[in-house]
């Protein structure tokens, strides 16, 4: 038996391991013998591979989808897992399209290189351990500021999703630009401080948990009470913190009973069809509820 924790699959007698090792497992839970990825047509949009201005002015590329035609769309930046921008991050780009905004990914590991094509977890772990929080922020600054750029945007209509490592990033951009981003989805991101020498932890940086009390964008979370690595307490501690001073941006976080991590990710085995369909209409509701669309 194996299950899926917040980076991946993972036997469980290796549970009580740092959660450094939680990342371990990710790969394994990369395609089910009876996946079927949704694919999303592109007519009807205008799809775009881009570079812009990254953390340092690094040319960063991107992956855009938007509606074909005039006019001006909210925009969405979408986070994309351990994986990088591979065909499901590209997907979900399609989809936000189809709902009518303009969705980019930013390729947050281009620097180091591309985990989409990898089997082996030590050489991805690498790639994203060196996608430090600065340059990750630097890199969603990029994002915004080019989406303020064109002419098919709504500049004051911009929000922000992710999953698994991108839904941490997703809270952590909300309270990094409140000025430009009116609204976030984290889709099963972490919360709390990694231990010492875990994976993501930087020790000068905050984290989830430590800007919830002051949060001034609304961000709803979407989490799975069977996500082994992001356990129900971990939750419990950031519902705390988020009402800590009566929590004004209403932020809340949703949890689906029999939901794994990576329940909306619909080529691997933790999908969950009811719950991700779920999700997802939470997701634009939450959009639209705040201003972005």
């Amino acid at each position: 038996m194996r299950l899926d924790t917040a980076y991946g699959n993972i036997e469980p007698s290796r549970r009580s391991i740092a959660a450094s090792l939680f990342f371990a497992g990710y790969a394994a839970a990369a395609l089910s013998a009876d996946a079927e990825p949704i694919v999303t047509p592109s007519d009807g949009l205008t799809i775009e591979e881009i570079h812009i201005h990254g953390a340092n002015n690094y040319n960063l590329p991107a992956y855009v989808a938007r509606p074909e035609g005039q006019g001006r769309h909210p925009a969405i930046i979408v986070v994309n897992e351990v994986f990088g921008i591979h065909d499901y991050i590209k997907d979900t780009c399609r989809r936000f399209a189809r709902a009518g905004f303009v969705a980019i990914a930013p390729d947050y590991f281009n620097r180091a290189g591309n985990p989409a094509p990898l089997t082996d977890m030590n050489a991805i772990r690498t790639i994203v351990q060196t996608a430090h929080y600065e340059q990750v922020m630097g890199d969603t600054a990029g994002a915004i500021h080019w989406l303020q750029a064109q002419r098919f945007v709504q500049h004051n209509a911009l929000g922000v999703t992710g999953f698994c490592w991108g839904g941490g990033v997703t809270w952590m951009a909300a309270a990094r630009f409140p000025q430009d981003l009116r609204a976030a989805v984290a889709w099963y991101g972490p919360l709390l401080r990694p231990q010492p020498n875990g994976f993501g932890y930087e020790e000068h940086r905050p984290y989830p948990i430590d800007i919830a009390p002051t949060l001034r964008t609304p961000v709803l979370g979407l989490y799975g009470a069977l996500d082994q690595g992001i356990t129900q307490d971990a939750v419990a501690q950031m519902r705390t913190a988020l009402n800590a001073h009566g929590n004004p941006t209403h932020s809340e976080i949703v949890v689906y009973p029999d939901a794994q991590h990576g329940f909306h990710a619909d080529y691997r085995a933790s999908y969950n069809q009811h719950d991700a369909q779920d999700g997802w209409t939470r997701a634009i509701a939450w959009f639209h509820q705040h201003g972005v669309g």
